[in-house]
């Protein structure tokens, strides 16, 4: 496979395009927005800049990386010559069933057509498209430069042969993909989103609060960042669309998204991408913002 296709601009498709990039193929960055596509374009360009200030890359692996990148802002257009499709929109169903319709509609029998999504069933996309074989599951981790894991996920029609295409695929890109059965929530969520809520459910209750919730979870079980921190990173919208797939998947009250994460997103308190989750990140700052007034 040579040429890339990147539905979606955003954090995670700007991401998955810097590194098909940078690993030499040619790159197509897909957003109905061309504004999305100039800020991604610029975040690859000053994520490679802090590579070359670190002298893990040249600044002329840097201008190979950016050369290799183009974009459109029509679908039918940038899908045309695509041996690999990678969608990374909004977790939200409709728009991945949407998208998958369109780009199946414009690409050539041959074309693999991979989807991002961090908990939504691959068989549920692949039977909207006339190739439920060539559709399967491609879950980067975020930040996506900077993670190891791809989650491969076969939905029940994937192929073998597709399935290995992309395992190897992913090891050109310098990364670690492991193989995983079409389960809501796969591994990566079905297993971290439950202890999200957990952690969302202990401060609701007044437990202890946010930073104490974090602080233990960092020393007492070596985790990077704690679990509220990795909420408002990963997005607090995200979060609660993850779990409602896991709760109407599994149908089980365990995954119920506790009422608080469902009154922050009403509320627009999303996180760092709206500068307020369950800490502030106004101006580079991790202050601790009153969540009492979401409880109710």
């Amino acid at each position: 496979m040579k040429n890339i296709t990147v539905i979606g601009a955003g954090t995670m498709g700007n991401g998955i395009a810097h590194v098909f990039a940078q690993n030499g193929y040619a790159v197509t960055l897909v957003d109905i927005s061309q504004a999305a596509i100039d800020k991604a374009i610029a975040k690859i360009g000053k994520n490679l800049d802090r590579m070359v200030a670190k002298e893990k890359i040249t600044d002329a692996d840097k201008a190979a990386t950016l050369a290799n990148i183009g974009s459109s802002t029509d679908l039918k257009t940038g899908v045309a010559n695509a041996d690999l499709v990678v969608e990374a929109a909004t977790e939200n169903v409709d728009l991945k069933l949407k998208i998958f319709r369109d780009i199946d509609a414009n690409t050539s029998d041959d074309c693999i057509l991979a989807t991002n999504t961090s908990s939504i069933s691959i068989t549920k996309i692949a039977a909207v498209t006339s190739k439920p074989d060539k559709v399967i599951g491609m879950h980067f981790m975020n930040p996506v430069p900077i993670m190891k894991l791809v989650e491969i996920i076969r939905g029940y029609s994937t192929s073998d042969e597709v399935t290995n295409i992309i395992m190897e695929t992913s090891k050109s890109l310098k990364k670690v993909p492991v193989e995983v059965n079409d389960y809501p929530g796969f591994v990566a969520n079905r297993i971290l989103m439950p202890m999200i809520n957990e952690a969302i459910i202990t401060l609701n209750e007044g437990v202890a609060g946010v930073e104490e919730i974090d602080t233990v979870m960092k020393l007492g079980m070596a985790h990077p960042m704690g679990p509220l921190q990795l909420a408002d990173f990963i997005g607090l919208d995200v979060c609660l669309a993850i779990m409602n797939v896991l709760y109407d998947g599994l149908g089980n009250d365990k995954y119920a998204p506790c009422p608080l994460l469902v009154n922050m997103v009403t509320a627009g308190k999303l996180g760092i991408k709206s500068g307020e989750g369950f800490y502030s990140w106004g101006h580079g700052t991790k202050d601790l913002i009153v969540a009492d007034n979401f409880k109710k």
